[in-house]
């Protein structure tokens, strides 16, 4: 039979198909707005996935040039100057603040790296020797931080896609496998249950008037034949009446 299979229980009426339809027109639009947005969260997925790699390249280098640089200076300052570094530094001038940005109606954290303007605590750090392996070794693991922090901004944005696709992956699925199918079934459900309500009506209408025409019929013979009876019945008084005036015989009447 038409629309059997997986269908939502309504009860077959025109009010229920139109609701149906509207409920498939919504689900096809939804369906629609949601599959671009997979594309577009994919495209921009992709893109950051191809920034990282080259981020991580990028640390890679940026991390072996800093490693080697604080060799130098080790091997400048001849010791430690962990210490001395602790003891200039009164407050941190490398900061790091948010922001978002809006991808198709997600938000992805973003970090952004800035230094703060204020005087200058490493100014005096190695001035008795290794002062230029000091303050080369600084830039580099200045750049090193900002390169972590472009990495920290783009694993973090990848994690948050990475979810959010696949939540619209699953409504995308959801509503193109199971919920426009079974819509559709219920719609070719409500259609065959009207056209049988239809045929039935019409076989209904038919049937009755057959019969009206029926007993339309059968009283016209009923009264065609009641007047036939009514008919003969006059015929035969007339003929049994007595004509007095008539040419007939009398009897004799005997005193």
């Amino acid at each position: 039979m038409s629309g059997a299979g997986d269908r939502e229980a309504v009860f077959p009426t025109r009010q229920s198909l139109g609701a149906m339809k509207n409920k498939l027109k919504g689900a096809e639009t939804g369906h629609s707005l949601l599959k671009r947005k997979s594309e577009a969260l994919t495209k921009r997925f992709r893109e950051i996935t191809r920034r990282i790699d080259e981020a991580k390249r990028k640390m890679g280098r940026v991390m072996q040039i800093a490693a080697f640089s604080l060799a130098e200076v080790t091997y400048a300052v001849g010791g430690d100057i962990g210490y001395q570094i602790q003891e200039s530094a009164k407050q941190a001038r490398f900061r790091v603040r948010t922001k978002q940005e809006n991808v198709s109606g997600v938000f992805l954290p973003q970090f952004e790296s800035y230094t703060t303007e204020g005087n200058n605590d490493f100014g005096l750090t190695g001035l008795g020797k290794g002062g230029q392996q000091v303050q080369r070794c600084r830039e580099t693991y200045a750049r090193a931080v900002e390169t972590l922090v472009e990495l920290a901004s783009l694993q973090t944005a990848f994690v948050t896609l990475d979810e959010v696709i696949k939540v619209v992956n699953r409504r995308v699925n959801a509503i193109e496998h199971v919920i426009i199918p079974r819509t559709e079934n219920t719609i070719k459900y409500i259609n065959s249950e009207l056209d049988e309500l239809d045929r039935e009506e019409f076989y209904r209408l038919k049937k009755v008037k057959s019969n009206k025409q029926r007993d339309n019929d059968a009283a016209e013979q009923e009264e065609k034949a009641s007047k036939r009876r009514g008919s003969d019945k006059e015929n035969a008084d007339d003929a049994g009446a007595t004509d007095i005036l008539g040419e007939q015989e009398d009897q004799d009447v005997i005193f």
